[in-house]
């Protein structure tokens, strides 16, 4: 299985990629929020897979930035979840003491709260477009 997790933000989306076995598949990095940028976070998808059903994409809430990013992925038939950020927050306090808190870390514990299995409810075509 394939991991994302991105964390969003109004011009930019951090993304970090991992697998099942825990191994970094792509190291956290920036994309823009626009076509050119989803294109690029597609493309590094396309590049280890192009089974999605082993892929899971996790996407903090932010508002109405995830949108777009959101809608792009399930037009292109990724799994994707919308991740309460107060979830995320908890989570990543969870596994460390540390406060380390920035938007490439962010997107690591996206990824990895995808691996662990928590309560995640997919976005489906028709829950995205109503």
């Amino acid at each position: 299985m394939i991991y994302i997790g991105i964390d969003v933000a109004k011009d930019k989306h951090d993304c970090f990629i991992t697998n099942s076995e825990g191994e970094v598949l792509f190291n956290a990095f920036t994309i823009p929020n626009n076509a050119d940028g989803f294109n690029d976070l597609f493309q590094k998808i396309s590049s280890l897979t192009n089974d999605f059903s082993n892929v899971k994409a996790g996407l903090e809430a932010a508002g109405h930035y995830n949108y777009n990013l959101l809608g792009f992925l399930i037009d292109k038939g990724l799994p994707a979840f919308v991740i309460n950020p107060l979830h995320a927050s908890l989570f990543r306090k969870s596994l460390s003491l540390r406060q380390t808190k920035t938007d490439k870390a962010d997107a690591h514990t996206i990824a990895l709260m995808m691996m662990s299995g928590v309560n995640l409810q997919s976005c489906s075509d028709t829950s995205y477009h109503n």
